[in-house]
């Protein structure tokens, strides 16, 4: 919006003046006069300040003074006057989330607990209306008003002397207080848990307090991103402010990544959370300066070497149990060939030879283990690919109306699709994948295929830029890239297309971590077609013989190169790794 500042400040305070650098006007109802200043150029282009009332701040804030609206409701209204259109990824709709109730006979804590214990003023507690019913604490958790989601803390412990806590069933997963926000504060403290938040909003610091529902660890507890992604973007600054544990640690790391190392702070206290900083007599000031001290992370370019120690052991010395990356659905090669995170896949084969369908069975293959896949189909629509996909996920050709329903379910928070068939803008395709990275987590992605993304076969510069920015994003965001190119039309069929016989510029196979090419045994099928014309029986050896070879030519951080016969089922679409195998249902 700083490129139309003048536009913008215009069109908030149309009786003001310009005046050197400055919009002059006399308050934020627009009328003339001298007490109200916008800086139009400089360091501080976009600031602005009200010298009568002291107010004061960014163009979003003069946008939601002058309009009287929240801060939410102005970046809402600042994207439609600019004609920003809001990323976004389709998937299939999916029920409600079940809306919790409280019990009539809750009331607000007494003093035993969270006051005596834990040093939480009655007023705070009000504020985030936290209440008890027997001999549980309750947390309400709501969200502009509406309750949707009840933790309950007990006050006794289990034997093992650990928390006993229960959420209530089928509830949305967000963060914990928004009742007691300031809707105007663009600074937030994200917490590992409830009373950590009602600790830090005592201590008063202006910022929003609020704490994740499920507690730390890395990727399983970080569903509550995906529903308060678009809410958190008012906030310019978010400390994130975890327990100083292992697994605090690592779901600051994750929290992080996925709201934008530009703008997350990461806190460190001087005891293990904020409410042992109260219980031990940290004051409001030292708690200010540990806020001031919180750290940006380092560029991800700038590293010691000791941050390479244990990856470096885990090369050398693997474990066997440890994650590698996501297997291919054939067993036998389990242990030889993987698809880890930050490489780059190709794909290759003749033209109906059935690279984007082997594809999706290894796409299938990877959700077993859970990842999460965006698909971005741009040369088949989506419902014809996923009719596809359903296929090789039932393991039969037509499954029934009840188990198609029962398979999108399952799949709805592992897939998503990048709704465009046609040529996409490069630009645009990146953006998006990196919304759905930090918004949802997906980390597997899919773009099928280079034709598609607007580069002539001959403009080498423009595919080796594309390249270069797709493996800037592998890497930057730690996920797997598959990409489907279309090589150059063979003499005939019968010979095996590699990576060197891919469309287009080198440089797309010499920066791949991983070229696979997919060849469909056709002598095979001729065969056998004119035997059964003839009349004659298809000999066993024959019969038994490869349907299609999966070849892997190139596997840069891995040592296995070779082929992969594969026997093709025509009712699942599923490959198989013997002859006499049977296809599974990947859905039960």
């Amino acid at each position: 919006m700083n490129n139309e500042i003048e536009t913008v400040v215009r069109n908030l305070l149309p009786q003001g003046v310009r005046k050197h650098n400055d919009w002059w006007a006399g308050s934020v109802r627009g009328e003339a006069g001298e007490s109200l200043r916008v800086c139009l150029d400089g360091s501080k282009r976009g600031i602005w300040g009200d010298f009568a009332t002291g107010d004061g701040g960014d163009l979003i804030d003069l946008w939601a003074s002058v309009r009287s609206v929240t801060l939410r409701e102005a970046i809402k209204e600042v994207r439609e006057y600019l004609g920003i259109s809001s990323t976004k990824i389709e998937r299939p709709e999916r029920s409600e989330w079940v809306r919790p109730v409280l019990n009539n006979g809750v009331t607000y804590c007494d003093a035993d607990y969270l006051s005596k214990e834990r040093g939480i003023a009655y007023s705070i507690l009000a504020q985030y209306r936290v209440s008890c019913a027997g001999n549980e604490i309750v947390f309400p958790y709501f969200r502009d008003g509406e309750l949707i989601l009840i933790k309950y803390l007990s006050l006794t412990r289990d034997e093992r002397g650990k928390k006993k806590m229960r959420v209530s069933p089928g509830a949305e997963p967000i963060l914990f207080g928004w009742q007691a926000a300031d809707p105007n504060t663009r600074r937030l403290a994200i917490t590992e848990g409830e009373i950590d938040a009602l600790t830090l909003h005592q201590y008063d610091l202006g910022m929003v307090c609020l704490s994740v529902p499920f507690g730390g660890g890395a990727k399983k507890q970080d569903g509550w991103i995906e529903q308060e992604f678009e809410r958190l973007a008012i906030f310019d600054e978010i400390y994130v402010c975890m327990d100083d544990d292992e697994e605090g640690r690592a779901a600051a790391a994750v929290i992080i990544e996925r709201l934008g190392k530009h703008r997350c702070r990461n806190v460190k206290l001087p005891y293990k959370d904020a409410n042992e900083c109260l219980k031990n007599g940290v004051t409001r000031d030292q708690m200010i300066a540990c806020f001031d001290n919180a750290v940006i992370i380092d560029p991800k370019q700038l590293q010691r070497i000791r941050a390479y120690e244990n990856d470096t052991i885990r090369v050398l010395l693997p474990d066997p149990t440890a994650f590698l990356g996501y297997t291919t659905p054939w067993e036998k090669h389990h242990r030889r060939l993987f698809l880890r995170p930050d490489e780059l896949s190709l794909w290759t084969g003749i033209n109906g030879h059935g690279k984007s369908q082997i594809l999706g069975h290894v796409l299938l293959d990877c959700i077993s283990q859970g990842a999460k896949v965006c698909i971005a189909s741009l040369e088949i629509k989506p419902h014809r690919l996923l009719g596809r996909m359903v296929r090789q996920a039932a393991g039969m050709r037509e499954p029934s109306r009840e188990y198609i329903k029962s398979i999108f379910d399952h799949y709805y928070n592992a897939i998503w699709i990048f709704e465009c068939v046609g040529t996409t803008d490069p630009k645009t395709l990146i953006e998006v994948f990196k919304h759905g990275r930090q918004r949802y987590g997906i980390d597997v992605f899919v773009i099928d295929s280079l034709m598609k993304c607007g580069f002539a076969e001959d403009d080498y510069n423009g595919q080796k830029k594309f390249i270069d920015q797709l493996c800037a994003f592998k890497n930057d965001y730690n996920c797997h890239v598959h990409l489907v190119v279309h090589p150059r039309k063979p003499a005939d069929e019968s010979n095996v297309p590699g990576k060197l016989d891919m469309k287009g510029s080198g440089a797309v196979s010499d920066l791949a971590d991983n070229c696979f090419t997919v060849w469909r045994n056709k002598k095979k099928e001729d065969l056998i077609s004119r035997l059964m014309a003839d009349g004659q029986c298809v000999p066993d050896e024959l019969a038994s013989s490869h349907d299609c070879l999966l070849r892997c030519d190139k596997q840069r951080n891995g040592e296995w190169e070779g082929q992969i016969p594969l026997w093709f089922d025509r009712e699942s679409l599923q490959y198989l790794g013997w002859s006499k195998e049977r296809p599974k249902q990947m859905v039960k």
